[in-house]
């Protein structure tokens, strides 16, 4: 039997294997992305992350199990993946980074500093500027822009060029029409408009995103890899309060929080040039732990319409900093004694992983970085301990920034 015919036989195996959630077998719920056969040894990649541990695991034994009586497989296991994304559509295939601009409130200038951020960055390369903001697209008035939007050859809509940079905003396809959409309704037009983009190649593309932490800002977060983070706050205590939640939600899904741009602190009059706090009455910013990467006045040089390379002094620091603090992302040391699979050859891995758990003391600590997401070793060190897999506990797994994981556990007799 060839492994092309193992394919057929594996799924065909599979199909008997339902999902308890919604009544169906494991190809008609979505569960399974893909399956790698190499001369007998079968891997199953499935999305359980909809499931709690039992029940994921409940699963994970009974496709093992149906994959084991197909005729030459060996070694079969499953590897958890998450579902097929937006940062995997055609449209942000040849994007080298995203940058989103968030906050915790509306009316704090983040589309400003979006704006801003994205121009001054275009001035030293291709920058895009997705206007995420359903529910208020101000990308293109801020920028003068208008529709109508045109697709390439192969249907997919085109972004509007600005002096070179590159501008999409569901703004420029319903002017004037109120968007009162929400849940899946603003799902499907996000995923749709972002995935579909003929971006082309851009060395950033900056997401201004709505302010809260709403289903647009959630299917962003889950579906799109994002490099970093630049948050936006008043000085005003209860937006900092808001700020510090909203931070928590962008480090649970493993973004890097690049710092925060605080706006309209002050203001100076033109008339005597005294400057007055806009938020007087303490320092509420004082407890944020990011840095601070701008501390903006209330001013009518930022109200202009910027162009690339042409922005007040204020923003080009700002993407200086934003850029500094970019190149740190992904420096992330590993602590001593820990297993370092980043970069790691994928035929060596699973050895690599046996060698360094079998070489510690019962009980010591087991850490590990990975490029992937490591709750499939679960399953691989029960094997090696020979364990049930509840057994290997502590078992955390932590997503430090889009592309490393840590794992922590402990070494069972």
């Amino acid at each position: 039997m060839t492994d092309e015919d193992r394919v057929d036989a594996v799924e065909e195996a599979l199909r008997r294997v339902e999902d308890p959630e919604v009544g169906m077998d494991v190809f008609e719920a979505g569960l399974v992305e893909n399956i790698v056969i190499d001369d007998g040894e079968v891997t199953i990649e499935a999305d359980l992350s909809e499931f709690d541990p039992e029940s994921a695991q409940t699963v994970t034994t009974a496709m093992l199990e149906a994959v084991s009586t197909v005729e030459g497989v060996t070694n079969p296991h499953v590897e958890h993946v998450g579902p097929s994304t937006l940062a995997e559509s055609v449209g942000l295939a040849s994007v080298d980074r995203i940058i989103a601009v968030a906050s915790a409130k509306g009316g704090v200038g983040k589309t400003t500093v979006a704006v801003n951020l994205a121009c001054a960055l275009a001035g030293e390369g291709d920058v895009g500027l997705f206007d995420a903001d359903i529910h208020g697209p101000n990308v293109p008035s801020m920028l003068e822009l208008s529709g109508p939007i045109y697709a390439d050859d192969d249907g997919h809509p085109m972004p509007i060029e600005s002096n070179g940079l590159r501008v999409m905003s569901i703004g420029l396809m319903e002017e004037g029409a109120p968007l009162a959409w929400r849940g899946a309704m603003a799902h499907d037009a996000l995923t749709e408009l972002f995935g579909d983009t003929a971006w082309g190649d851009l060395d950033t593309l900056v997401i201004d995103l709505p302010p809260g932490t709403g289903d647009v800002v959630l299917t962003t977060l889950q579906e799109v890899a994002v490099d970093g983070v630049v948050f936006v706050t008043t000085p005003f205590h209860a937006a900092v309060t808001d700020t510090q939640r909203s931070l928590e939600l962008f480090r649970d899904n493993g973004v890097p929080i690049l710092g925060i741009v605080v706006n309209m602190g002050s203001f100076t009059c033109p008339s005597c040039g005294d400057q007055h706090e806009l938020f007087p009455g303490g320092a509420p910013l004082s407890g944020v732990d990011v840095p601070i990467l701008a501390e903006l006045p209330f001013s009518f040089e930022h109200q202009g319409t910027p162009t690339p390379g042409a922005v007040p002094e204020a923003f080009a620091d700002l993407a200086a900093g934003v850029r500094d603090r970019l190149a740190g992302v992904g420096a992330i040391e590993a602590p001593e004694g820990a297993l370092d699979l980043r970069g790691a050859d994928p035929e060596t891995r699973r050895e690599r992983v046996r060698r360094a758990y079998l070489d510690l003391e019962s009980g010591a600590e087991f850490v590990m970085l990975s490029d992937r997401d490591p709750t499939p070793v679960r399953q691989f060190l029960a094997e090696v301990a020979g364990v049930s897999i509840p057994d290997i506990e502590p078992f955390d797994v932590t997503q430090l920034d889009p592309d490393t994981w840590r794992l922590e556990t402990v070494r069972r007799a």
